[in-house]
């Protein structure tokens, strides 16, 4: 066993939004790093000039922030940057070129597929024993083993094996000279000390070239871990193509950052019983490498919102008010801001907590009471208005008037009565006002939301409801 402190690596390519699965596998990385007391290091792999931009890296460090993974923390180190050591990728190049493990080619596609006679056909190692040296366009390749094979320690998938004579003589270095991503990759790990590489199971096919690379540097390789691919409903791998694969889009549409990480710890792995709702700090003592599974894991939406109303209704009445914030201004807010009231809010926010399963939901749930006017929500009001709706949009009015005390049981115990009048139950009779009042069919407790709308408003709203009513007859 070795006893070299763990250092873990998560190297994302600044190109786009942070995907889910690259959440998964830096949280995979964090809690191996924070159990171990050992450093994940970031690194971004910016090489690729042409798809990067600076705003993907500051996503890529803001997303980590929002699921706990900060230079705050005594484990986090970085950001590195893979440009930065260009120098030594070009010289770990040139010393496998001097050490007589790699060799310079010139040879072109159509030349191999002539001289092959597929264009599928891996490289046939032409210019192994012609001794050229470099000039610009001649690519530099990784002189391959001919026999034996390559064991990949990994402690997810057990020891793979890979036939030295199925891996051909890869480039490691372009005809302009720049070194190629597969050895940046893995002089950048050796350099920062990397002793665990856990990544997706999508770069374990690279993974016996890079070990050999490892061991031709003279340096041991690390312990591997492939993780398991991620898949939508139809258990296709997750697209930014086809799936809403971006983590900032989740957390701008609602979900809470602890609900996120704790159903993306799930994917893949789990504590061994029946409980799922933990804390991060929970699973990550639990959180062990190798019980991860190798099977893929479905990303299921429906299930993950479920995490995330458990997690909304565990927060406090403030926690709970601050997590609504961003979804109370605009551009969410349809109400004029000058129009929206704290603590009518507040009082709001303890009837919506137990009903959202997003925190975006909160605006069409609260914006009755800070509207002019309340939505016009077409297929609630065909709901609801239908025959005799108009009387008793009459007969409350007349009677909630001469309530004196406006409080949610004292409006409750008049629309009882007025359903009692016509023959109907509480919820028959109440479905007009509802609709009347907040606009919709569904939404907060009604006769709190009508306490919270005051007198005066609910009784111009019954008026203006009864009016639309008899403009259609």
């Amino acid at each position: 066993m070795s006893t070299a402190p763990v250092r873990v690596r998560f190297a994302p390519s600044p190109t786009g939004m942070f995907h889910v699965g690259g959440a998964r596998s830096a949280l995979y990385n964090w809690a191996v790093a924070r159990q171990s007391g050992g450093r994940f290091v970031l690194r971004i792999e910016d090489t690729d000039a042409a798809r990067n931009k600076p705003e993907w890296t500051e996503g890529i460090i803001s997303a980590l922030a929002a699921i706990g993974i900060h230079g705050e923390d005594s484990a986090f180190e970085g950001p590195y940057f893979q440009s930065h050591n260009a120098d030594r990728h070009r010289e770990a190049a040139q010393q496998l070129f001097a050490a007589g493990r790699a060799y310079y080619c010139d040879c072109t596609r159509e030349q191999l597929k002539e001289r092959t006679g597929s264009e599928h056909l891996g490289y046939d190692g032409f210019c192994r024993d012609r001794g050229l040296a470099f000039e610009e366009g001649r690519a530099l390749r990784f002189r391959t083993p001919d026999e034996g094979e390559t064991v990949v320690v990994d402690l997810v998938r057990g020891e793979p094996a890979f036939p030295n004579s199925a891996i051909e003589d890869f480039v490691i270095a372009r005809g302009d000279g720049s070194p190629v991503f597969l050895i940046a990759n893995v002089v950048d790990d050796l350099d920062e000390g990397i002793t665990q590489v856990i990544r997706g199971e999508e770069h374990l096919s690279n993974t016996p070239k890079q070990q050999l690379l490892w061991e031709a540097l003279g340096a041991k390789p690390p312990v591997w871990a492939h993780l398991p691919v991620i898949v939508n409903e139809k258990r296709q791998k997750l697209s930014k193509r086809r799936d809403k694969v971006a983590l900032e889009d989740y957390l701008a549409e609602g979900f809470l950052p602890e609900a996120m990480v704790n159903y993306l710890m799930l994917l893949g792995w789990g504590p061994g019983d029946d409980r799922e709702i933990r804390p991060y700090e929970e699973l990550e003592q639990l959180f062990r490498i190798e019980d991860v599974n190798t099977a893929p894991a479905f990303f299921d939406v429906k299930k993950l919102t479920a995490f995330n109303g458990e997690y909304i209704r565990a927060l406090s009445p403030e926690q709970f008010a601050a997590a609504c914030a961003p979804w109370l201004v605009a551009p969410y807010a349809p109400w004029r801001p000058e129009a929206f009231d704290k603590d009518v809010f507040e009082a709001a926010a303890s009837l919506a907590q137990t009903r959202l399963a997003l925190l975006s939901e909160i605006t069409s749930y609260v914006d009755f009471l800070f509207l002019d006017e309340p939505v016009e929500d077409e297929a609630s009001w065909n709901k609801a208005m239908k025959a005799g709706a108009g009387d008793i949009l009459s007969d409350a009015r007349a009677e909630l008037a001469d309530v004196a005390d406006w409080k949610a049981d004292d409006l409750k115990a008049v629309l009882l009565a007025v359903g009692e009048k016509h023959g109907l139950k509480l919820g028959k009779a109440q479905a007009p006002i509802r609709v009347a009042v907040t606009g919709r069919t569904i939404g907060l407790p009604l006769f709190e939301s009508m306490e919270l709308l005051g007198r005066d408003r609910v009784l111009a709203r019954l008026d203006a409801a009864s009016k639309k009513l008899a403009a259609q007859a």
